[in-house]
């Protein structure tokens, strides 16, 4: 078999309300679907971003219950040529860029925290990764 990519990953979240403030009126992801208590979807290019209540979350028998907590982590990625803008617009939002690393390939990414402490990263596409 071979993937062609992650379609969706998901961050659990306790407050699905706050998770829409940020993700989709202040970071502008265009939202899907919203079931308050439960979850709420994002749109993120080709990919979906899913924000699961993990106290419901794990209830489920179908699709099968899934749950996590701690600080999770999520790479956005941005054309190569919109990586500067996409740092600057951060810092506009009122968002702290608590980290960026240069990686071996010379490319580097910046990290955020969402409301509840996941760490979001910002990549530029093919950067970070050496080809594979």
């Amino acid at each position: 078999m071979k993937f062609s990519k992650i379609k969706e990953t998901c961050l659990y979240l306790h407050d699905l309300e706050q998770a829409k403030k940020f993700y989709h009126e202040i970071l502008e992801l265009p939202l899907i679907s919203y079931l308050p208590g439960k979850h709420i979807f994002f749109s993120a290019g080709s990919s979906v971003l899913l924000c699961f209540n993990p106290d419901d979350s794990k209830k489920k028998t179908s699709p099968p219950g899934h749950y996590g907590g701690g600080k999770q982590h999520v790479a956005f990625e941005v054309a190569e040529q919109d990586y500067e803008k996409s740092k600057n617009w951060i810092r506009e939002k009122g968002i702290t860029i608590t980290d960026s690393v240069i990686w071996k390939t010379g490319a580097e990414s910046f990290y955020f925290e969402d409301p509840e402490g996941n760490v979001l990263e910002i990549v530029p596409e093919r950067g970070i990764w050496p080809e594979t």
